[in-house]
């Protein structure tokens, strides 16, 4: 604004005093020329020297055809001078003139009668290269036409931020016809936009020239009010070629199409990503619990502020559960996660518990039909349908709940249970997009967790059978003490056929065994319990150890192709010895008083089953104070570390024989047994004492 400029009273606009020139008439660069009624020249501007080539020496005084038109032209320019001079009618067009140097150029003529106070009258001629104004006329055409046809928003805006013009393009993204546009601001034509900010980037463009490019802009016009749009802003310093601010110009490209489809394609990746990761994260052993916190934890944050699986109590004891449409739900918590364990974790079932659900819940119907429901925006009505009992629903109600979804797990058309997800903190509701990517990671998580819950069934059968066929605890035979442990194989896989037994002999000797089938699951526990069986009833027929074993072996090939080793030892307390034969079986371990401890030197014969290699039995030294460790393969093996390696570890770990039997047993599995080797252990460790 100049500073000339003064407001005046009562609103009216501020008057302008005297102004920079426009740089127009620099641009055309006109030429000013006056005649007296003669035809002579009587004021020659500095524009007419620049144009003709004469200056005002040589042009005052002459007459203006001689000196300005070719000889073939006079006649008609002075017929036409007459007419303005006679007519008092202005006359324009092209005109060819001769130039100083000689030259033609084609020149734009206004001509027009002048009078003076006197009653004189003169001709005034304003003159401009053609070339230059047909360019001119040609850009303000060029500019017009694009301006009108343009599908990007066009506006210009004088300094006080007020619409001079706006093209159709504009006016129909706003929804208001370009002429109530014009001499009113932003906020006056769109007062649903975000003006204050528009404003700003505007009154920084006109301060400062730099433009500002792609500047994002929210909100509702009247072209579509119940839609929110996005349009990109750009905003430039209009001047003149004298450098004037005339005001701003802005361009606005309605960008609402593409950001939604940007932000969809986004939303997809991240879905990709959601899933890409469940598939590596969910299902990574065969533990129902685990793979219930996995599904939990790919579901938080991404996806939800909390995260519950739960899973029908039927299910998870191995029966099949329908629910019927009046029947309550009896969940089962296996997983809870949030973002920030505070009340949001509270407000949901603890793990392992057992929760009533009544039949008009939420998560009962998601289960009883397996369909997903949600509430997008949760209110206080809501909570008690989300919530098994109305203290819970209380506690929900404090955690700031606001948008709940659940899905159903549905794994091979059974439903298993659901997948509970809320929103606390993050402020968007669950839309469409959040219910396929949920669906998405609860299809694939129920796989998983289906064959978690097979697979723990199954193990639970197999231990349970294992655990029955095992001695409760070893039984007292004069001379000896005796510790043993069983620890089965963790939940990533089946459990196995080890076993031990100790079992009294007539005379006083005790019967030590310790053996392991190949293979695991159930078939290889009931595989044990049948030589374990055959062993106990070999036992009683006093047999020699190698032949005890070849018994064994006969045994063992009857049963569908079993394998297993063992070792079986006799100890006589009377003679002090032990006879051991071994079938495949690793060595076990003496430790003697003062002396350090050994591994057996035994010939380790064949494992049970392969048939037709005879065994030997050894005759070994055992006396009082003496132990004997029979361990199975499972507490000394490992993926990364050589067995040499490991069973020196075993005698290391056997260096006070007075430690008590039971302390030895927990120190062995605590130390040896590697969370890698998922295998059973069997542990008997037998000390000889002195008969009463």
């Amino acid at each position: 604004m100049s500073a000339a400029e003064a407001a005046v009273p009562g609103g009216q606009e501020s008057v302008r005093g005297p102004v920079r020139p426009g740089g127009l008439l620099d641009v055309l660069s006109v030429a000013s020329v006056v005649l007296d009624a003669k035809g002579r020249i009587v004021l020659w501007s500095p524009q007419a020297e620049e144009l003709f080539g004469y200056s005002a020496q040589e042009a005052l005084g002459q007459y203006a055809a001689r000196l300005m038109v070719d000889e073939r032209h006079i006649e008609l320019v002075g017929k036409l001078f007459a007419d303005v001079m006679s007519t008092g009618r202005s006359w324009a067009g092209g005109f060819p003139i001769r130039h100083k140097d000689g030259t033609a150029q084609v020149v734009e003529f206004r001509n027009m009668r002048l009078m003076d106070d006197n009653g004189d009258v003169f001709a005034l001629g304003l003159a401009a290269d053609q070339s230059t104004v047909r360019r001119l006329e040609q850009d303000v055409a060029l500019s017009e036409r694009i301006v009108k046809q343009s599908p990007i928003g066009l506006a210009v805006l004088d300094m006080q931020l007020r619409f001079v013009s706006v093209n159709p393009a504009l006016a129909r993204m706003n929804g208001v016809p370009a002429e109530e546009h014009v001499g009113r601001t932003i906020r006056e034509v769109l007062p649903s936009l975000d003006a204050d900010a528009l404003e700003s980037a505007y009154l920084r463009v006109l301060r400062t020239g730099e433009p500002v490019i792609d500047e994002p802009a929210v909100g509702r016009t009247p072209a579509d009010p119940d839609e929110e749009h996005i349009w990109s802003v750009s905003i430039y310093r209009l001047e003149d070629a004298l450098d004037n601010v005339l005001g701003v110009a802005t361009s606005v490209v309605d960008i609402t199409e593409p950001y939604r489809a940007g932000i969809e394609a986004e939303n997809a990746r991240r879905r990709l990503a959601v899933i890409a990761d469940a598939s590596t994260r969910i299902g990574t052993t065969l533990d129902l619990e685990r793979t219930a916190r996995e599904l939990a934890d790919v579901a938080v944050p991404e996806l939800a502020d909390v995260a519950a699986v739960d899973l029908l109590d039927a299910v998870v004891e191995g029966r099949r559960s329908t629910l019927g449409p009046g029947e309550p739900a009896m969940l089962r918590s296996l997983a809870v996660h949030a973002a920030r364990e505070t009340d949001e974790v509270q407000a949901a079932d603890a793990p392992g518990t057992v929760a009533w659900y009544a039949p008009d819940r939420l998560i009962t119907q998601c289960v009883r039909t397996g369909e997903a429901v949600f509430v997008p925006r949760v209110k206080d009505e809501d909570l008690a349908r989300i919530s098994p009992s109305r203290e819970a629903a209380a506690e929900l109600g404090r955690s700031g709940v606001h948008s709940y979804l659940a899905v159903p797990l549905i794994a091979r058309g059974e439903v298993l249970g659901a997948l509970d997800l809320r929103r606390t903190r993050n402020p968007a509701s669950f839309d469409d997009d959040d219910l396929l990517l949920a669906r998405e990671l609860a299809a694939r998580a129920a796989v998983q967790i289906d064959n978690a819950r097979w697979y723990q069934n199954a193990r639970t059968t197999a231990l349970t059978l294992q655990r029955s066929l095992l001695p409760t605890h070893p039984r007292v035979t004069p001379g000896l003490e005796v510790a043993s442990r069983y620890q089965p194989a963790g939940a990533t896989v089946e459990v196995g056929g080890d076993w031990f037994d100790v079992i009294p002999l007539d005379g006083g000797g005790t019967a030590l065994v310790v053996g392991d089938v190949m293979g695991s699951g159930i078939n290889a526990a009931a595989t044990m319990g049948r030589l374990r069986t055959a062993t106990t009833t070999l036992t009683s027929l006093g047999l020699d150890p190698a032949v005890l074993l070849e018994h064994l072996d006969k045994t063992t090939s009857g049963l569908d192709h079993s394998i297993a080793t063992c070792v079986y030892a006799v100890y006589d307390p009377h003679l002090r010895r032990c006879r051991i034969a071994n079938a495949g079986h690793l060595p076990p371990a003496r430790v003697r008083p003062g002396r350090p401890p050994e591994l057996l030197d035994l010939p380790t014969g064949v494992p049970l089953g392969v048939g037709g290699i005879p065994f030997a039995t050894t005759t070994v030294d055992f006396e009082p104070g003496d132990e004997l460790v029979f361990y199975t393969d499972g507490l000394v093996e490992t993926r990364t570390h050589a067995l040499d390696e490991r069973l020196d570890e075993l005698l290391a770990l056997l260096d006070d024989p007075a430690r008590p039997l039971e302390e030895a047993c927990d120190l062995l599995l605590r130390e040896l047994h590697h969370p890698d080797n998922h295998d059973d252990v069997a542990l008997l460790i037998a000390r000889a004492r002195e008969l009463p």
